[in-house]
């Protein structure tokens, strides 16, 4: 669950367009919403959707693909896609693949999650809220969102990155099993998740309180999840999409094999596509580093040496691309 630093203007983690002829944008479009939330403060969203406006520039921070900010939505009956990052992240984290989603018409509605973001860790612990929030994203995009009525509420997706690897298999249906948490933080007490839980103690009454599925996502991407070892068959028995997982072979922040391999093994195989990411590192999920980066947030820009992270993403994008594509199928 790494953090990522304040002042993150990251670039994170782009392909052919929706084989639906209500969809020929060429563009994308994106502007920023902020979601009500009855249960905290509202939740700041980034969308990313096909236009037919012709895209600019690239606004600050969002990477350097050219968007059309503010744009009118084109196309009917999108799919839609909700985003969860890592623990310390914002909605921009994973801009380049929902630039490469929306390239291929979906609608990208990316959070950042309150209590854990780059400016605000007091709740990071907090790990049944995280799908919560997620659901709370959902019922506003396909009922108050301005353009709710051009979705198809029957083609709802989730991707996750690290604790968002963790929140999207939670809101599919999935629990943890939040036992075998302390047994796994005395015997790896130097775990990037054990320091966090150390540094902001999880409230144990969690432990008891109902998690919020959300059956709408017919579609899981999980990259890199967090807390894997913490999933059991049976506490994913109500995970019933069908789920792309994927793992850093190289993964030095939720190393081998408490977390994607747990969760992999935990997962029905007939419904799992699994991707191992050969030389890769927890980071490498997050899109080739700019010089700003490189320079401010180094940690994030640690790709081995012969690991070619762009050449990666090109891959994992595609990738991510035709999975949604193909589970959650086309409208014309």
């Amino acid at each position: 669950m790494p953090r990522l630093l304040p002042r993150l203007t990251v670039l994170f983690l782009a392909l052919a367009c929706l084989a639906s002829p209500a969809v020929a944008a060429a563009d994308v479009g994106f502007k920023t919403v902020s979601v009500p939330d009855s249960k905290g403060a509202p939740i700041e969203v980034g969308v990313w959707y096909p236009t037919d406006t012709p895209a600019k520039a690239p606004p600050p921070n969002l990477g350097d693909q050219p968007l059309a900010l503010g744009a009118p939505l084109a196309g009917d009956h999108l799919p839609l896609v909700v985003m969860s990052h890592g623990n310390g992240g914002w909605f921009g984290g994973h801009w380049d693949t929902a630039v490469a989603l929306a390239k291929a018409g979906f609608v990208v509605a990316a959070l950042t999650h309150t209590g854990d973001n780059y400016k605000d860790q007091s709740h990071a612990t907090d790990l049944v809220d995280r799908p919560r929030q997620l659901h709370v994203l959902i019922d506003y995009m396909l009922a108050d969102w301005s353009d709710h009525a051009r979705l198809d509420p029957d083609r709802v997706g989730a991707f996750g990155f690290s604790s968002g690897g963790f929140t999207v298999l939670a809101a599919a249906g999935g629990e943890l099993d939040f036992g075998r948490i302390p047994s796994h933080c005395r015997d790896h007490p130097t775990h990037y998740d054990c320091q966090l839980l150390a540094k902001v103690p999880m409230n144990t009454a969690q432990a008891a309180a109902p998690w919020v599925h959300d059956s709408r996502i017919r579609a899981v991407v999980s990259a890199a999840p967090a807390l894997g070892y913490a999933f059991r068959e049976q506490t994913l028995a109500g995970l019933k999409a069908p789920v792309q997982l994927w793992r850093a072979s190289d993964d030095e922040i939720l190393p081998d094999p408490f977390h994607a391999t747990a969760v992999l093994k935990a997962l029905p195989a007939a419904s799992t596509e699994f991707h191992l990411v050969p030389g890769a590192r927890h980071f490498d999920f997050l899109a080739p580093c700019d010089a700003w980066t490189r320079k401010n947030v180094p940690a994030i820009c640690n790709s081995a040496p012969d690991f070619d992270r762009t050449a990666f993403h090109r891959d994992f994008d595609a990738k991510v691309v035709g999975f949604f594509k193909a589970e959650l199928g086309t409208k014309p």
